[in-house]
């Protein structure tokens, strides 16, 4: 009976923590600004999850897991603490120091999954879970040699609701999904930007409060047993297409305009023995598509307003992932994890000037996770997963332009990620 009612439940759980989280998602900004894993159990293995689903969360990256997760509820909770700041010296404008971007030092962000089975292989579920975003906090305006007043920074969040449905048949899974999202964005002591020499459109560039857009798109996937101890795995997202930022049509390239990238990856996992499984992703995330994201800051000097049609942007390059983890089930109340991700971080040596405000230089992940079953294979599982973003510096080369007193802008990042959760088996 308890179980029936769990499973009643959960779909109206997902709702109303959908109604009640959409106000205010947190940010996070890992593998450029998307999130290094979803679900914690790939959270413990550095992201890990393509070819190795291992919960209801495991659609938002490869909806055919919907398939192989079985009926469940999963909850969980994040909570992150990301150091970022800057670094200006040889400018002639006065605007050499160190800088903290802390303003906000740590974020909670909700997350859920269901499953179910259906008769004849076919499956279905919801996620719920941010995929990306992005905070700063200048309390020190990095900005103010060049009239900026009070805290400068970006606040960008982003909140998925992914429904899936996959059919199984023999040893393989074909999964669809659609993407719901929204996001909010915020920019904050930019004035110096904020005029008809910099901008297409002054009085939409900064200090505006919160912004929101909606947008949809599609994540396709498969997952094949192709040996007894051998899966692969292959998915899909598309981009997603989002409403403008109209309160930052001044800032954004083609009026405010901020789609969501597209991205793809495969995976492998092997079961070496019956206790311990090694598994390994590859993704690719295409931010070159958007010119937002994009775009050079250059032609901002070359009479190209911010704002503009395909106008300057943050530069930042398409980039790939590697991830490998390891799982051990040492019995069957205890399953310890491991991982670690690899990337080369998208911003180039010479945008890191604007990139103050987006300081997505993070290159690699090391994590451990686990799950305690306290009644063995009956009942609920507690896990947890914790995370370590290594400190990465990135520093600049010609980044900070002349016509701003020149000299290098230096960027640093590295977050701790710390997440706990609780499963139900029905």
């Amino acid at each position: 009976m308890a179980r029936r009612s769990i499973a009643a439940a959960a779909p109206l759980a997902a709702a109303a923590l959908t109604s009640a989280y959409l106000p205010a998602p947190a940010a996070l900004a890992t593998n450029g600004y998307f999130t290094h894993g979803v679900g914690l159990r790939a959270q413990g293995m550095a992201g890990v999850s393509i070819a190795l689903p291992q919960d209801a969360l495991a659609a938002a990256t490869n909806p055919a897991g919907t398939a192989l997760v079985g009926d469940r509820f999963d909850v969980e909770a994040t909570w992150f603490r990301p150091d970022r700041g800057a670094r200006i010296s040889g400018n002639g404008f006065g605007a050499d120091g160190s800088y903290d971007g802390n303003d906000d030092a740590w974020f909670l962000l909700p997350a859920l999954g269901y499953s179910k089975a259906l008769e004849n292989g076919l499956s279905w579920g919801v996620a719920l879970y941010g995929n990306g975003g992005m905070n700063t906090g200048y309390e020190s305006n990095p900005f103010a040699a060049y009239g900026g007043t009070g805290t400068a920074g970006v606040d960008l969040a982003q909140l998925f609701l992914t429904p899936s449905v996959a059919w199984r048949v023999g040893n393989h899974s074909l999964g669809v999904a659609v993407t719901g999202a929204y996001q909010r964005f915020e920019a904050r002591g930019l004035g110096p930007f904020d005029n008809p020499v910099f901008s297409s459109r002054p009085g939409a560039v900064t200090d505006l409060g919160h912004d929101e857009s909606t947008g949809w798109g599609v994540k396709v996937g498969w997952h094949g047993q192709v040996t007894p101890t051998v899966a692969l795995g292959a998915t899909w997202s598309s981009k997603v297409a989002m409403d403008r930022f109209d309160d930052y049509a001044g800032l954004f390239a083609d009026g405010g305009s901020f789609d969501i990238p597209e991205n793809y990856g495969a995976g492998v996992s092997w079961q070496a023995t019956p206790a311990l499984t090694v598994a390994a992703d590859w993704q690719h995330i295409r931010y070159g598509d958007i010119p937002a994201v994009a775009n050079s800051l250059a032609p901002l000097l070359a009479g190209v307003p911010l704002g503009a049609d395909n106008g300057p942007g943050f530069g930042w390059k398409d980039r790939d992932v590697w991830k490998l983890g390891v799982r051990y089930r040492v019995n069957a109340t205890l399953t310890l994890r491991a991982g670690y991700s690899t990337m080369d971080q998208p911003i180039p040596a010479n945008e890191t000037f604007i990139n103050i405000l987006a300081p997505g230089v993070i290159d690699e992940h090391a994590s451990i996770g686990a799950s305690w079953r306290p009644r063995g294979d009956e009942g609920g599982e507690w896990t947890f997963a914790y995370t370590r973003a290594l400190e990465n510096t990135v520093r600049g080369n010609g980044s900070i332009p002349p016509a701003f007193g020149g000299g290098e802008a230096d960027l640093t990042m590295h977050q701790d990620i710390l997440a706990v959760g609780y499963s139900w088996r029905f």
